[in-house]
């Protein structure tokens, strides 16, 4: 059941205070809205439709941005990977020649340790042989006199 409120709200005055109108019939508001608005709206219709065509386009043109990025970040990593083979090789061959060059400085520096050793042999090797030969002679004649019963 309807309260007073909503009883006087469907029956209040379908125009301008003054005068009552003939009838009492409630006025329908959104009727005369909607009569009111329909051109605007109908104009807006256009814009709306001109709206979505740009969203759209928009929308078509930033997927076709976003497939030519990628195509760039491809080639971009292509290339790169391609450069980073040709840097290794580069980097491989300079640490190959650096490895060499460090080997025959090594190798020269031994050979000449090799020559000085060689070299104090060479010197010391008459005097270390007199000692040597002294030293067996020496022994080879106290074993001969031990054998002979020697001086006593």
């Amino acid at each position: 059941m309807l309260g007073f409120r909503e009883f006087r709200i469907r029956l209040r005055p379908a125009g301008s205070p003054g005068q009552a109108a003939p009838g009492g019939v409630p006025a329908d508001r959104s009727a005369a809205l909607t009569a009111e608005l329909e051109p605007s709206l109908a104009q807006l219709d256009d814009t709306a439709a001109e709206a979505d065509r740009i969203r759209s386009t928009a929308l078509q043109e930033a997927e076709a941005r976003r497939r030519a990025a990628a195509r760039r970040a491809e080639d971009m990593v292509r290339a790169a990977r391609a450069q980073a083979l040709e840097v290794r090789s580069g980097t491989a061959a300079r640490i190959r020649q650096e490895a060499a060059a460090e080997a025959a400085r090594t190798d020269a520096v031994s050979r000449r340790a090799v020559e000085a050793l060689r070299a104090r042999a060479r010197e010391r090797t008459p005097a270390l042989a007199a000692r040597m030969v002294a030293r067996v002679a020496g022994e080879l004649t106290a074993v001969r006199d031990t054998e002979q019963g020697g001086p006593d």
